[in-house]
């Protein structure tokens, strides 16, 4: 079997898985839900693996973390902070990955590339403060977290302007979005258009950084 068709195989086995769980989602169904969530972070992995010579370690270690993040918010009534604490984990690893691909840059250029997500961090934190609760603390220490994934990724991107660091970019962005979207749902104000719209972007984030990733190895 060549290279190019194990890639193949192992895309379209994580779109199947891809779409099953967005199925399970949009039709409620948890029992479909428990069986393809897991399999989400597993199968990108293995597409991963197939498609460079020398697997990362961070990277696998992102996926690894975010796959404890999927098990964990299957159960959010008991497992949120867990889950919240596996997707930290995998941001921080995220801004490990992209800042080193970073050069020394102007302080402006890097506050300038701050901004946006420290904009949408603090409209987000304003709307949803009153319902936090003892939730405070380790929601403040999360969006830093991703603001900072934010930042860096746009650095990156205005440092080379590449089709690599777009999907960089754009799969920082589509993350932070699914995670304010978690955010709206769970403490603002919950609604199921939000479930759906949260797992869709949360798998093309991940597929998207995870492909940056691969053209930037290769």
């Amino acid at each position: 079997m060549t290279k190019q068709t194990k890639i193949t195989l192992a895309s379209i086995i994580f779109l199947l898985v891809a779409i099953a769980d967005v199925y399970a989602v949009i039709t409620q169904t948890k029992n479909i839900e428990m069986i393809f969530k897991p399999l989400l972070m597993t199968s990108l992995a293995v597409v991963y693996l197939v498609s460079v010579k020398k697997p990362s370690f961070w990277l696998l270690s992102a996926l690894f973390f975010s796959f404890w993040g999927d098990v964990f918010l299957l159960d959010k009534t008991n497992f949120f902070v867990f889950g919240l604490a596996s997707f930290l984990v995998a941001h921080v690893v995220y801004i490990k990955i992209t800042t080193s691909f970073l050069y020394k840059d102007s302080v402006v250029k890097i506050l300038t590339s701050a901004i946006p997500f420290v904009l949408l961090f603090v409209v987000l934190l304003g709307l949803i403060y009153n319902n936090l609760g003892e939730m405070l603390l380790p929601v403040l220490v999360y969006g830093i977290a991703i603001s900072t994934f934010g930042t860096a990724s746009l650095l990156n991107y205005r440092q080379q302007k590449n089709t690599a660091n777009s999907w960089l970019l754009l799969g920082a962005i589509l993350f932070i979005a699914s995670d304010s979207l978690i955010a709206l749902n769970n403490f603002y104000t919950p609604k199921r258009l939000f479930d759906i719209a949260i797992i869709i972007l949360y798998i093309v984030s991940q597929y998207l950084i995870v492909k940056a990733i691969i053209a930037k190895e290769n």
